[in-house]
């Protein structure tokens, strides 16, 4: 959510406004660790539909972006009506979660329902927990580390060359989160090889797109 020095996305004003009143807050540090900084507006599916707007719109309000592949469809729906009802101060924190949210705006009923079906339309494609590739020594650490942040993820969602710039992307979001990411100094079993990670994502990955033919090809 860093603003960048490219021209400004149509967002930028509420991503402003937020970062702002984050840096009014006695809360902001907390809002500011919930989420890691990883995704801008331009980045979201769709960036210019309404279900991207609104993301911008409101979950700026207590966290950096969040990406709608974090979860699975079927988790986003009790998750959107978790944020609501902590946006309009229910919070199970009482009295502090209404003074965290005292400047924050809920959505409507309708923008709710927007913002719902946004985030499982661009969901996590889940890997089947069947695959039996997942009791291999590689599938058990690909299990440990992405379930740490979110589903797991099918490795049919990348292409062989997508995915080691993928998972560099994750670990980056990991230790910004202080979660395991196979340093040396943490013991885990099995100990966490990203690299083993990644050659096991890129043995299911998707297949690349065929390139088109060029017209000299063609004749």
């Amino acid at each position: 959510m860093a603003l960048a020095q490219s021209p400004a996305p149509p967002h930028a004003p509420e991503v402003a406004r937020a970062k702002y009143l984050w840096s009014q807050s006695p809360h902001g540090k907390l809002l500011e660790r919930i989420l890691p900084p990883a995704v801008e507006p331009r980045d979201l599916p769709e960036s210019r539909s309404e279900g991207a707007r609104l993301t911008v719109r409101y979950c700026v309000q207590c966290h950096y972006l969040p990406s709608p592949p974090m979860h699975a469809a079927d988790k986003w729906t009790t998750i959107v009506v978790r944020m609501v009802w902590r946006m309009q101060g229910k919070g199970n924190l009482g009295e502090l979660m209404k003074e965290m949210m005292d400047h924050v705006e809920a959505p409507s009923d309708q923008e709710i329902v927007t913002l719902t079906r946004y985030f499982q339309k661009h969901a996590q494609k889940e890997i089947d927990p069947r695959h039996p590739a997942l009791k291999s020594s590689a599938g058990r650490m690909f299990s440990i580390a992405c379930s740490q942040c979110h589903a797991l993820p099918d490795p049919k969602g990348h292409t062989v060359h997508e995915w080691p710039e993928v998972v560099e992307r994750m670990k980056r979001h990991m230790a910004w989160a202080n979660v395991v990411v196979g340093a040396d100094s943490l013991k885990t079993m099995p100990v966490l090889d990203t690299n083993e990670i990644v050659r096991f994502l890129q043995r299911y990955a998707r297949a690349e797109p065929k390139k088109k033919a060029t017209a000299d090809e063609r004749r």
